[in-house]
C-alpha cells in the first residue's frame, strides 16, 4: 500500500527508505506530471533520477557511493533508452559494483549458483531475491 508524503504516493520501498530518496522521487515526479502528466512514464521518470543517486537493497533505496547510471537502461537515456529498452537489473547498481561486490551480496542474500554466475546473472539474482 503506497502512503502520501512530499504530496506523492510512495511506493512501498520508497515508505522504507531516507527521507532524501523520497523528496528526490517525489520533487521528480511532479516535475514529470508537469511535463507529461500522470501516468507511468512519470513514474519511469521519477525511478530514473532515484536510481542515478541510490540503489535497491533489501525492501528499501539505499544511498550509492557514487552518483550516475545503475544499469545499461539508465546510461543509454533519454530517446535511446525509449526506442531500444535495456534491461534494468530491478534497482541493482550493476555499473557502480564490481563482480567481487555483487557476489558479496549474493553470498549475503544466500543466493544458490553464485559462484558460476556472471555479474549480470548476480545483479537479476539479488534483484530477485529483494522483490
Amino acid at each position: 500500500m503506497s502512503k502520501q508524503r512530499f504530496g506523492v504516493e510512495l511506493p512501498s520501498t520508497l515508505q522504507r527508505s531516507p527521507d532524501k530518496a523520497q523528496r528526490t522521487y517525489a520533487k521528480t515526479l511532479r516535475s514529470a506530471e508537469g511535463e507529461y502528466g500522470r501516468g507511468e512514464r512519470a513514474r519511469r521518470t521519477a525511478m530514473a533520477s532515484l536510481k542515478h543517486g541510490f540503489e535497491k537493497v533489501g525492501d528499501r533505496w539505499e544511498p550509492k557511493d557514487h552518483k550516475g547510471p545503475s544499469d545499461p537502461q539508465a546510461a543509454a537515456g533519454g530517446r535511446q533508452a525509449r526506442e531500444h529498452p535495456q534491461e534494468t537489473f530491478g534497482g541493482v547498481d550493476v555499473l557502480g559494483h564490481s563482480k567481487a561486490e555483487l557476489y558479496a551480496r549474493a553470498k549475503e542474500l544466500q543466493i544458490a549458483g553464485r559462484s558460476t554466475m556472471s555479474k549480470e546473472e548476480l545483479a537479476r539474482a539479488i534483484a530477485r531475491k529483494q522483490r
